[in-house]
């Protein structure tokens, strides 16, 4: 398992593709795989063995392109020198790198295959089994080569849980950026009389931008803004809300929010854009509005959504245990028609 080297696993706080490793991680090797980590940092919360490539995780240069090749150099290796029956890549330059390998690599795409990012996947050999994190995702380059969709999952076991809608007011939990529509739930909370707490990501400069000039202007009794909270803050925000809102305004290719809200037992009020119909069940486990005026009314009537028939959806399609499983048929179809031509299978049980 190759992960960006960006933040250590689980994450302490900001890290939407480290949290979703760390849960696969430990959903393989419950089911009996013998899983290596391949990251950053001197140490983690997993079950797996861990090599680290690097001693400090390098979140404060993420995105740059020479702590990325550098990591992944270090991994190749490692990789040349023991057996391993297939390589799971999370990271962005990782799958250009995968037809040198010895075995088999799938490497899932966590973001929106467009611009540039669309140009470096079209550049990945054809051997290596690209997988989507959401039919909605795969639909936008369907001519990318596929080997399959995964939804996201979470350690359900992990999570705390409500035995009864909360009372609390209203939670937007994302980036302060202007794709997640921060503004929109603003407008939307004021129009249904409910309050608001606005938490996430405020550390590059366009957060920080956007936040001064957009949403510091539209702060009041009525709505807070919490900058920077860390994973425990964030689950008793989720815990204490009334639901969660996702007024997207892009192609959100999953939206892992939206599942740690209902595994938490706190519905969802979404706009219908990328992922959002595959993750929430209307009426069930939230509402998903086509407009933005359609927003306030499904705010007030998040009361009627039952917290455990929340915790049951993600419970039955978004655990660890079951991505783990939907990895594992991945695994077995690359490694039965991936490997490389003139080298050996291995013979171990990872």
């Amino acid at each position: 398992m190759v992960v960006p080297p960006w933040y250590e696993l689980p994450p302490p706080g900001y890290g939407g593709v480290e949290q979703v490793c760390a849960a696969l991680v430990d959903g393989l090797v419950a089911r009996g795989n013998q899983v290596t980590l391949f990251g950053a940092g001197t140490d983690h919360g997993t079950a797996a063995r861990f090599v680290s490539t690097t001693p400090e995780p390098q979140q404060d240069r993420m995105g740059a392109v020479y702590p990325e090749l550098a990591h992944l150099i270090r991994v190749e290796r490692v990789l040349a020198d023991e057996p391993f029956d297939v390589v799971h890549d999370h990271t962005t330059a990782g799958p250009l790198l995968a037809a040198r390998r010895p075995v088999p690599t799938v490497a899932t795409v966590h973001g929106k295959p467009v611009g540039e990012f669309a140009d470096i996947l079209t550049g990945v050999d054809p051997a290596v089994g690209l997988v989507a994190i959401s039919h909605a995702q795969r639909e936008v380059r369907p001519d990318l080569p596929w080997s399959g969709v995964v939804h996201n999952g979470l350690d359900i076991r992990t999570m705390p849980r409500k035995s009864k809608p909360a009372a609390g007011p209203v939670l937007w939990l994302a980036r302060f950026v202007a794709a997640k529509g921060p503004d929109l739930a603003v407008h939307a909370c004021r129009a249904a009389g409910l309050p608001l707490v606005l938490a996430g990501k405020c550390a590059d400069d366009e957060e920080r931008q956007y936040f001064d000039e957009v949403i510091r202007p539209m702060l009041g009794p009525d709505v807070t803004a919490i900058l920077n909270p860390d994973r425990a803050a964030c689950l008793d925000l989720l815990l204490a809300a009334r639901c969660l809102v996702m007024p997207i305004r892009w192609e959100e290719p999953f939206g892992m929010v939206m599942i740690e809200a209902m595994a938490t037992g706190t519905p969802v009020v979404a706009l219908n854009r990328g992922a959002v119909p595959e993750l929430l069940n209307h009426g069930e486990t939230g509402f998903i509005c086509a407009e933005p005026s359609e927003m306030a009314a499904a705010l007030r009537d998040t009361p009627a959504i039952d917290p455990a028939a929340c915790v049951d959806h993600v419970r039955a399609e978004f655990s660890a245990e079951v991505m783990a499983h939907r990895y594992e048929e991945v695994y077995r179809r690359r490694a039965s028609v991936g490997r490389p031509e003139g080298v050996p299978a291995y013979a171990s049980s990872g």
